[in-house]
């Protein structure tokens, strides 16, 4: 695949600069592979322009705006014809060869198969240049994007907090970034299709219905879209991101193309979803993530979960343990204040290597990783097999296991 796209958790990745392949020739995808309708259908996308061609046979397309006049593509209606995989060999070629900045997104395209999802944030700059850490804040928005859109598209919530953690960054570790060619201020991720759409499409409906929201408070002072707006995936983590995207710009556009290769999800047609943001809506936007993240409820969980740390301050007073969650809960830990009898039982489960269970109320204060009223603490018995099991997951999990901070090493 060359330096066409970069295989990383989120757009996080470094974004190559456009110049970074040097005299490195374009990759082209494998002729014999190519959809001759797909290639087309990117080609109109990006602006080039069909100059004729053989009626049902071939069509002739030119880099759009009359760049490089000598440059054309010759591609065959489909695969019927004897010579359609020569043309295919041919346009491709002259795609990977051309300086045309869309040639590399059509090429990509053919590539990484996914749904398109463009960021472009307008930020000062001098000829074109952007400050290095407005790109760094682009990227980070982006990836706060897409994990409230992955977690969306599992469950509808107000707030998420740590909650389907996991999930995301499952999510994450499958969508590739464009590198070189986006451009200052421009990022362009593909999410997998069909396997994750409903990332994608949660996404869209989510920023669509928090603009609507974000008109009608700046024309009315109603916010109650807001809230309705969680049934369709807004949350207090994806207001977060466009905040993240719109504080410093001039103001942030966020596009998507469906795929080429598998087409428009049900009811959402051939259009392509654009929605945009200015710094007068960030009021509306702060106030907005406020709300939802004080409407979501504290939730009732029976948990199960293996004793990784204990703590108190006096011998017979309760203390506070950290257990990493084996079921019940969709975070990886949570901490328990428990009173001295049942910091016991934790203690004696600790040492015996068993997880325990318990009842109790899983607090949105903390992003959900701490449980309230913790009750009924009792251990859980496990076999030599389930024992065994156990360990390796904790070692897996510690492995990838975020540091606690400050607060959390605090009673």
């Amino acid at each position: 695949m060359g330096r066409t796209a970069v295989h990383a958790r989120g757009p996080r990745a470094p974004l190559a600069d456009s110049d970074a392949t040097g005299d490195d020739e374009q990759a082209v995808p494998d002729a014999t592979r190519v959809d001759p309708s797909v290639l087309t259908t990117l080609l109109a996308r990006h602006g080039w322009v069909r100059r004729g061609g053989s009626g049902g046979r071939y069509s002739r397309w030119a880099p759009p705006d009359d760049l490089e006049p000598d440059t054309s593509l010759l591609v065959p209606a489909d695969r019927g014809f004897d010579d359609s995989v020569d043309l295919l060999e041919e346009s491709l070629t002259t795609l990977a060869r051309s300086g045309v900045p869309s040639a590399r997104a059509i090429l990509a395209a053919l590539l990484v198969p996914g749904d398109e999802i463009h960021w472009r944030r307008e930020v000062p700059g001098v000829g074109g240049a952007v400050p290095w850490g407005s790109e760094t804040e682009l990227r980070e928005a982006a990836t706060a994007m897409l994990a409230a859109a992955a977690k969306a598209g599992r469950a509808r919530c107000a707030y998420f907090g740590a909650r389907l953690d996991r999930h995301a960054a499952r999510f994450l570790d499958r969508v590739l970034v464009v590198a070189p060619g986006t451009g200052a201020g421009l990022l362009t991720a593909y999410t997998p299709a069909p396997a994750e759409r409903p990332a994608a499409t949660t996404l869209v409906l989510a920023l669509e219905a928090l603009r609507e929201a974000v008109d009608l408070q700046r024309a009315t002072g109603q916010t109650e879209a807001f809230d309705n707006g969680v049934r369709l995936g807004l949350s207090r983590e994806l207001i977060a991101s466009v905040v993240l995207l719109v504080r410093g710009s001039e103001g942030v556009r966020v596009s998507l193309h469906w795929s080429a290769q598998v087409g428009p999800p049900p009811g959402f047609g051939s259009r392509r979803p654009v929605v945009e943001f200015s710094p007068g809506d960030l009021p509306a936007l702060e106030a907005a993530a406020e709300r939802l993240e004080r409407s979501e409820p504290a939730v009732e969980v029976e948990l199960t979960g293996a004793v990784v740390r204990l703590k108190r301050a006096v011998p017979g007073g309760e203390g506070t343990v950290r257990l990493r969650v084996l079921s019940g809960a969709d975070v990886d830990e949570v901490r328990v204040k428990l009173a001295d009898a049942d910091y016991r039982v934790a203690i004696a489960a600790h040492l015996d290597g068993t997880p325990v269970r318990l009842l109790g109320r899983l607090e949105r204060k903390g992003g959900f990783r701490r449980v309230a009223a913790a009750r009924d603490v009792t251990p859980v018995e496990l076999d030599e097999a389930e024992r065994d099991r156990l360990a390796k997951t904790l070692r897996l999990r510690a492995g990838s296991a975020p540091e606690a901070d400050a607060e959390d090493e605090t009673d």
